[in-house]
């Protein structure tokens, strides 16, 4: 085999509204696993230049079994968030990389606080 698993297709819907085949699990040492370019969650647009828009699963699964020794996969790659949500990264709304504000304000008041309080205490025994 190939090395690797696949889900989805118009009667087995991985993802809602979208019919689409998808990897579901690379096998350790498959042929899959041993190339190293394919990533579980990658979806399989065509192999051998047959496109896999609306197949049935089965279907999809026998294209695979009867791709032969050498075998072309067309996919796409979903961009997975670096280091938190996208939305937050040189969009432009004025914020910048950093330590939020509470994470500065809070620990700041609490050590004010605290010496206000010394010195509050330490006037009342003069």
């Amino acid at each position: 085999g190939l090395g690797f698993n696949i889900v989805g297709g118009t009667d087995q819907q991985y993802i809602a509204n979208d019919s689409s085949i998808y990897v579901s699990r690379i096998k350790k040492d498959g042929a899959a696993y041993l190339d190293g370019r394919l990533q579980e969650g990658d979806k399989i647009v065509a192999i051998n230049g047959k496109d896999l828009k609306d197949l049935r699963h089965k279907d999809a699964v026998e294209l695979f079994r009867s791709a032969g020794h050498y075998v072309s996969l067309k996919i796409q790659r979903r961009l997975q968030p670096q280091n938190g949500p996208v939305g937050h990264r040189g969009d432009g709304d004025g914020e910048s990389g950093g330590l939020p504000l509470a994470a500065i304000l809070v620990p700041g008041l609490a050590l004010a606080a605290t010496a206000v309080w010394i010195l509050l205490r330490y006037r009342q025994r003069m």
